[in-house]
């Protein structure tokens, strides 16, 4: 009898990974999908894009599980359209956004900010950095100042400027404290925030909690170090081969170059992995 896969869960991150450095999918990728959801498996996508963008791309591949957006700061599902789960950014964080846009900005003028919500981004403060982002990403945003942003519903915040300037940044927030939030780059030239705990990994967990699917049979794979928090809380992280090598130290299998499918490569290896199981067993 052929094994399935409902019991296992996996997640992949689209730039680098899914998609290869064309941003093109790989048919092996999609082949590979298409073949572990018909055996029951549960696959989605786990990226810092906003529901417009992760849309496009979730409806490229066979996924049928609720999306993880923005870093882990929503589950989206996008056959219903509707959010399943969010981590807002607290009262703390959202002032220390606040103060950056108007101190700290003073002696670095250009530091972009964007605040992103569920349907909108708002520039509070933008330039090249942002703005190329935001075209690549095809989000709804608006130029707007600090006071014309709602009050909650702060998903995610990224800070963009030249890496001196992001290196600055860090260092003033080590001056001044921890605002309840969790740092990471995505980048050299971007630094994300979120509210404190919140990254892909927490979001995953959620979503396998969801589903019932033991936290040892989630996977996922990605390739850089906005994906480190999602690979050291699965069951079986993995990565692409071109990671950095501290991606390549967390993770129990290290698949191919991404320009080849590396996603196919993880889930041959679970399928061949757990037929293997099932022949011994």
């Amino acid at each position: 009898m052929e094994r399935t896969f409902e019991d296992w869960l996996i997640v992949s991150d689209v730039d680098g990974t899914l998609n290869n450095k064309y941003r093109r999918l790989p048919q092996r990728n999609y082949d590979a999908i298409k073949r572990f959801t018909e055996l029951g498996g549960n696959f989605t996508l786990a990226s810092g894009r906003t529901v417009v963008s992760i849309s496009r791309t979730y409806n490229t591949v066979p996924a049928n599980q609720p999306a993880i957006i923005l870093n882990g700061g929503a589950i989206y599902d996008v056959n219903k359209q509707e959010t399943v789960w969010s981590s807002p950014i607290g009262d703390t964080g959202m002032q220390f956004v606040r103060d950056i846009a108007k101190k700290f900005c003073m002696k670095f003028y250009a530091l972009d900010i964007g605040i992103f919500t569920e349907n909108l981004v708002y520039l509070v403060r933008n330039g090249v950095f942002a703005n190329t982002m935001l075209a690549f990403d095809g989000a709804p945003y608006v130029v707007t100042n600090m006071d014309n942003v709602p009050n909650d519903g702060w998903l995610k915040v990224i800070f963009w400027g030249a890496p001196n300037t992001i290196n600055a940044l860090k260092a003033h927030i080590d001056d001044v404290g921890n605002p309840d939030a969790h740092f990471m780059a995505s980048s050299i030239v971007t630094l994300e925030m979120l509210q404190k705990g919140t990254h892909k990994g927490t979001a995953v967990l959620k979503l396998a909690d969801m589903l019932g699917i033991d936290h040892s049979h989630v996977a996922a794979i990605g390739n850089y170090y906005n994906d480190f928090d999602m690979l050291k809380s699965v069951g079986f992280p993995a990565c692409a081969a071109q990671s950095p090598k501290p991606i390549h130290d967390v993770c129990k299998y290290v698949a191919c170059h991404c320009n080849r499918g590396c996603v196919a490569d993880l889930i041959e290896h679970i399928m061949s992995m757990e037929t293997h199981y099932l022949m011994e067993a």
